[in-house]
């Protein structure tokens, strides 16, 4: 195995100090280690909101791990420019003989990766490249056959046989951390990356690998109620770790292994959610076509979506008449980031009920999402509008009301991100237009003038888009 003198650690979405597997094997291989960060223009300078949480999300994650990697004694050098050129060039800089980083399969990132390492190779500089954000990638789960599962549980089932304590080990940075080399530079402000402030710190969502250890610990505290309460928005019952995973200032070794150990039922079900994600990681590794809006099921890639006028509009600003489906878009328009038992809910009524192009949904979650992840947003979408890897067929369709009945029946996060309904007695808050017009005046909510009228009816709407689906299934004539 080649030693090098000096290499080169690449961080991306893997914004922490520990259990990192790029940075692990740079030190082991290498005398000195210089790690780097660069605000990619490339990707910040096409986000359409100057306000993106994510950016400043990352920017201080970024602020915290150059803090936590000179405490090792080592640092981060930090640019602002175009990736693909910024490391070639960092690489020659720090007279890197070697450069490190962990996967990305997102298609533009292994894109950018594939020229970034063939530029290095020209320059005689080695890369090193390998799993870290997913328990299982690529081809380490596939059916007896050697194809990918394309269904979630038979996925589930061999994820499962395959799992041993060797896959959930954490890769022990500090016991090389001596070799890290002490070179830093300053990280630009949000204002020199082109962005302005948000609402980051009013949300109290913590940032960088400090704030997802806090919120990890405050999660196991309630793991063994996961399973009852995670459905209920009103309630403390998702771990809130998405983003930290997303960005990679947790590690999901350390997170599966958590789950796995424990074992109770909140525990299994966690750790089911984790599966999910692997899962439609797998599903872009070998199915990249899904993140450029082709449908994973063939068939429903040309549908003919109605998307009648006014209808992907009123969704997007929470106008729809529906309370839970409304509050859901508040939630998401105001913070960054929406419930995922209300995800399935809004992308079904989007589709479902408004017969919007399932395309639409994803492209704005993609852009509001605090938590964005491409493999996740795009499998989740395909879920919800059936055209995607589901064993159920078409004909699942959410009552935008039934759901709200069960999983919010007093209301209360309606009312949170509703507060026009915060009158409105519990036996109407899920249908407020079958509140009599006496009682629309007596608590001061008048349907039509403080809150929309509904702009479909589910019950009609239900046949419309089972016509719509049925049609795309049968067979063309010959």
């Amino acid at each position: 195995m080649t030693e090098y003198a000096r290499a080169l650690v690449w961080f991306r979405r893997d914004l922490r100090d520990f259990d990192h597997a790029a940075l692990y094997h740079a030190l082991k291989r290498s005398r000195q280690v210089v790690c780097a960060f660069v605000f990619d223009r490339e990707i910040l300078d096409a986000l359409p909101d100057p306000s993106d949480r994510r950016v400043a999300f990352i920017h201080a994650s970024v602020r915290e791990l150059q803090q936590a990697l000179q405490a090792r004694g080592g640092g981060l050098m930090v640019r602002h420019g175009v990736a693909r050129e910024e490391i070639v060039r960092l690489a020659a800089d720090t007279g890197a003989e070697a450069v490190f980083f962990n996967h990305d399969d997102d298609p533009a990132a292994l894109a950018r990766d594939a020229e970034v390492e063939a530029v290095l190779k020209r320059n005689n500089i080695a890369v090193h490249h390998g799993k870290d954000a997913v328990i299982f990638e690529r081809e380490e789960v596939l059916t007896v056959g050697g194809t990918p599962y394309s269904v979630f549980t038979p996925y589930k089932n061999a994820w499962l046989k395959t799992l041993t304590p060797f896959h959930l080990r954490a890769y022990p940075v500090e016991a090389h951390a001596g070799r890290l080399e002490a070179r830093s530079t300053s990280i630009p402000d949000l204002s020199e990356l082109g962005f302005a402030p948000t609402n980051l710190s009013e949300l109290k969502l913590p940032t960088g690998m400090s704030g997802g250890a806090r919120l990890f610990d405050d999660f196991l505290e309630r793991i063994d109620r996961y399973r009852e309460t995670r459905d209920f928005p009103a309630q403390n019952g998702p771990s809130y770790l998405s983003v930290h995973l997303r960005f990679g200032t947790v590690s999901i070794r350390q997170l599966a292994a958590a789950a796995w150990q424990q074992g109770g039922r909140g525990a299994q079900t966690w750790l089911s959610e984790l599966i999910w994600r692997d899962f439609y990681h797998q599903v872009l590794w070998y199915r990249p076509e899904v993140a450029a809006g082709h449908a994973f099921k063939a068939q429903y890639d040309a549908l003919p979506w109605p998307n009648p006028p006014g209808h992907f509009a009123a969704w997007r600003v929470a106008r729809t008449g529906y309370p839970l489906v409304d509050a859901a878009m508040r939630q998401l328009n105001s913070t960054g980031y929406m419930h995922n038992r209300l995800r399935m809910v809004a992308a079904s009524f989007l589709t479902k009920d408004l017969l919007v192009d399932w395309r639409w949904g994803e492209k704005y979650f993609a852009d509001k999402l605090f938590d964005f992840d491409l493999a996740a947003n795009s499998g989740g979408w395909q879920w919800a509008a059936s055209v995607g890897c589901d064993a159920q067929p078409w004909f699942r369709i959410f009552n935008p009301v039934t759901q709200s009945e069960r999983f919010d029946a007093q209301g209360t996060f309606i009312r949170r991100y509703l507060p026009e309904l915060a009158g409105v007695p519990d036996r109407f808050i899920h249908a407020p237009w079958t509140m009599p017009l006496a009682e629309q005046q007596r608590v001061g909510c008048i349907i039509g003038r403080d809150y929309p009228m509904p702009i479909v009816d589910h019950a009609v709407q239900r046949p419309l888009a089972l016509a719509l689906f049925r049609r795309a299934s049968q067979p063309a004539l010959k």
